[in-house]
């Protein structure tokens, strides 16, 4: 993809997040909220587990944009998580270019399991550096 008439205008990635990769993200970020990190406290929440940190989807969805667009800056993104990933359910993310304003992916995460959005938003890239 490269935003360019000849280039493709969609792409799809799948990712099972861990619970390795809660921990991981909360030790680097600081944010160890135990909805992230503690099986046991999180099994006594409405979630019924540990749920994802939404900024760990978004390093997925920025290291993705990266591949797709190399060299492209992100001048803005938008961001919503209306529904919790969770650790060991496999995710897809897909990128779409949006045909109503230029040089802006459509961004949408959802669980395979139940087709839940998970993460939606945009970003408006740059031009290359």
């Amino acid at each position: 993809m490269s935003l360019e008439a000849k280039a493709p205008v969609s792409a799809k990635f799948t990712w099972v997040p861990r619970q390795a990769d809660f921990d991981a993200f909360a030790r680097l970020s600081g944010d160890d909220n135990p909805i992230h990190v503690d099986p046991e406290f999180s099994a006594r929440t409405r979630f019924g587990r540990t749920v994802s940190h939404g900024m760990l989807l978004y390093t997925r969805v920025f290291a993705l944009l990266e591949q797709l667009y190399p060299g492209r800056k992100h001048e803005a993104q938008t961001l919503m998580f209306p529904n919790p990933s969770f650790a060991d359910e496999e995710l897809t993310f897909s990128f779409t270019e949006n045909p109503e304003k230029t040089n802006q992916v459509l961004i949408e995460v959802k669980r395979c399991a139940d087709n839940a959005v998970t993460l939606s938003g945009t970003c408006d890239l740059g031009a290359k550096q």
